[in-house]
């Protein structure tokens, strides 16, 4: 077996068609491209064959229960040892889901003293002390990380919240966290 780098957003595409746990990528790609196991793969298209692509749009309607929960399932995921790194993919990936609601969202979450989300990281620096920003990965947002994990957790569940999502999934992901 080989192992490929794909770009985020088709990697995302290929785990929404994910039909089983435990289903490979492998396994995925052939159901897609219709290449039976042991068939050769043509790697040039045929002479005089018109090849089309059609773009996935990125507001397509998704199961975001599943892709949130494939993410949870993920290697790549369950690599990340940190929970700064595992709320700054949960991040990400609710961003991709939804973005204008993930917007709405944290433009108006902020503490006592500290605006949590912002577009620049000027603006968290000089929301605070140490509020030690870093940038939402797919995003155009910046969150502060110099939080506990309570907090963290509560900012994913304020944020899933809002974007609909069921009681339990949020329950599961923060407890990822």
């Amino acid at each position: 077996m080989k192992t490929i780098e794909v770009d985020e957003d088709l990697y995302r595409f290929i785990a929404s068609q994910t039909l089983h746990i435990g289903e490979s990528a492998s396994d995925i790609l052939r159901r897609i491209l219709k290449v039976d196991a042991g068939q050769p793969v043509q790697t040039t298209p045929p002479a005089r064959e018109s090849v089309s692509v059609s773009k996935v749009p990125a507001a397509r309607s998704r199961d975001v229960v599943r892709v949130v929960r494939e993410l949870l399932l993920s290697d790549e995921y369950a690599e990340k040892k940190k929970s700064v790194e595992r709320f700054m993919s949960i991040l990400s990936t609710l961003y991709s889901l939804n973005s204008e609601s993930f917007a709405k969202t944290t433009e108006a979450m902020h503490g006592r003293t500290r605006t949590y989300f912002a577009g620049d990281e000027q603006t968290l620096l000089a929301s605070g002390n140490h509020t030690k920003p870093r940038h939402i990965s797919g995003t155009p947002f910046w969150v502060i990380t110099n939080t506990n994990t309570g907090r963290k957790r509560s900012m994913v569940e304020h944020v899933m919240q809002d974007m609909k999502f069921p009681a339990n999934v949020i329950e599961k992901v923060c407890g990822t966290i």
